[in-house]
Formats: structure tokens, sequence, C-alpha cells
């Protein structure tokens, strides 16, 4: 059996998206997900064990893998700490803002209208953050 090629990181405060989205995708993952085989593939688990894990512990490890996080960080522009670690890391991040991800069912609305956008940043160099929302998806400045 060859192995999943994880692309993909669902951050501990979507877990709910993550239940939904980690059995149909082997190239997605999340804090606690265990090793599964998907389409043929085997998913190794995930090296993040716990939803307690600070922000600022995980995020280098995502980053070393080359994953693309997506997150509901509603509070991203002003967490100047998680930014600072995005920027030292070279952290690749999509975070679902607004109301438009404030339920599991609007979150799932999102991330399938943003998919192919989502799916393309995978393939770009960090760091970044995108907002993304039902109206548009825009780079967050890093350094302001």
């Amino acid at each position: 059996m060859k192995t999943a090629q994880v692309r993909f990181y669902l951050d501990a405060d979507i877990l709910g998206l993550a239940s939904i989205l980690g059995p149909l995708r082997n190239d997605i993952t999340f804090p606690g997900a265990p090793g599964a085989v998907i389409h043929k593939r085997q998913r190794p688990a995930c090296p993040i064990e716990s939803t307690d894990v600070p922000d600022t512990d995980w995020l280098p490890i995502v980053a070393e893998r080359g994953w693309l996080v997506i997150s509901r960080d509603h509070n991203i522009r002003e967490n100047i700490a998680e930014r600072r670690a995005v920027l030292e890391h070279g952290v690749k991040m999509v975070a679902l803002a607004g109301k438009d991800a404030g339920t599991k069912w609007k979150q799932l609305q999102l991330v399938m209208q943003r998919w192919d956008r989502i799916e393309a940043l995978a393939n770009e160099t960090g760091p970044f953050i995108h907002l993304a929302s039902r109206n548009r998806m825009a780079p967050l400045d890093l350094h302001s």
C-alpha cells in the first residue's frame, strides 16, 4: 500500500470540519488524527497528538512538513505571537473569517467554495496567511 502525502492540517478550532473532511481525503490531517487508509493510501497518525498544544509549538512542526494550515482563528489579526511564528517558520495558512465560519456547516460551505484556491496555495511557499470569507480571499499583511 502506498503512503498518503499529507498536504493540509486542520487546526483544533475546526475539529468538526476535520471530522467531515478527514475521512474523505488522505491528504488532510488534524490534531489527534489516527493513521487511516483512505483511497488505498495509508495516512500516518498526526504528529500533533492533542488539541492542547499551543499554536507556537505546533506551527513549526506543520511548517517543517510543508503543510497548509486551515484555521478559524478569528483573532489572527491581533495575535502578534502567532503572526510572528508564521513569519519565523514559513507557515502557509488560510484562516476562515468572520460569521461565514461560525458553524461546522458554514465552514464546510466556505471551504468547498474556496477549495480550488486553497489547494493552489498549498503549492506556494510560505510564509503567508490568507483570510477566507464567502465574498473574498485575500492575504493578510504579516508585518503590520
